[in-house]
């Protein structure tokens, strides 16, 4: 099984910063997010990663090289913690350049001969999600007792949504979701259920050809996305969902990477007690 993490995007909404800085490297306290996703999928068992990226992102392809300088600085000085840290993960990685932004549609299009006839995980670098097992392995779980196109999905209140692609659900096997369709972005009221579609999928081969036949009479305003070849293997009985129970965050936008931020600083045990305090001060200045 081999991952896929698709980078290539402008990132706009994090604009200036992103003008220079890929949004896949902002740190969320001193880890980017890049990391996490990359970590998920070594810990599924996923050796074989290929980030999509695009020419203003090379920091990406350095992050996972060895850092040559830094690495004898401190083994010199026995700093050993620190040479622990900048360890590179236990991974194969490549970099492929999406030279045009012609959307998800045509990323997955360009990964066809990396993945040379495999399955493979999909992993949308604005979703970062902590579970046990981890949602990649969770996915591949899935798959080896259907054999579907997977689809990572959580249940959200009414009112979000419209905010994201709708599964058309029906119960299937082992607690797996057999999915009908995908609907993106539905209007309030239309919604066919509450279970959205995260960042995480794991398709089978058949998607290529399916993303051929629709990569000129796709229907969607804009890019040209994933979700045509979706409903078309939906529509043969080819689409499962995984509903997991983790803890996802959204990374991909500023106040969710903001609260994202916080929430982690929270769980480490050297930053949750000054950090509370602060905000409970900062609290009590604001209610004033």
């Amino acid at each position: 099984m081999k991952g896929i993490i698709l980078a290539a995007g402008y990132a706009t909404r994090f604009l200036p910063a992103s003008k220079t800085i890929p949004k896949e490297m902002f740190p969320l306290i001193d880890t980017p997010v890049i990391d996490f996703i990359v970590q998920e999928m070594v810990d599924s068992g996923i050796k074989d990663i290929l980030l999509v990226s695009s020419r203003r992102k090379k920091s990406l392809e350095d992050y996972f090289d060895r850092e040559v300088e830094l690495a004898t600085s401190f083994a010199q000085s026995n700093e050993f913690r620190k040479l622990e840290r900048i360890k590179p993960i236990e991974a194969n990685i490549f970099t492929l350049r999406q030279q045009y932004m012609m959307g998800t549609g045509n990323a997955l299009m360009l990964v066809e001969p990396f993945v040379a006839g495999e399955p493979f995980v999909v992993a949308y670098p604005d979703d970062v999600v902590f579970d046990d097992p981890p949602l990649s392995k969770q996915l591949i779980d899935a798959y080896q007792k259907t054999g579907d196109t997977i689809l990572a999905v959580q249940e959200v209140p009414r009112e979000d949504v419209s905010r994201y692609g709708v599964i058309d659900p029906e119960e299937g096997e082992e607690g797996l979701i057999k999915v009908r369709q995908m609907v993106e972005k539905p209007m309030p009221g239309t919604e066919p259920s509450r279970y959205v579609s995260y960042g995480r999928y794991l398709y089978t081969n058949e998607i290529f050809d399916v993303l051929r036949k629709t990569a000129y009479s796709h229907s969607q305003k804009g890019e040209f996305t994933q979700t045509e070849a979706i409903n078309y293997l939906a529509r043969k009985g080819k689409v499962s969902a995984v509903r997991f129970a983790g803890t996802r965050y959204d990374v991909g936008e500023p106040l969710g990477y903001v609260q994202t931020s916080v929430q982690l600083a929270l769980q480490r045990p050297e930053y949750r007690e000054p950090l509370l305090l602060f905000l409970q001060e900062l609290l009590k200045k604001e209610a004033k």
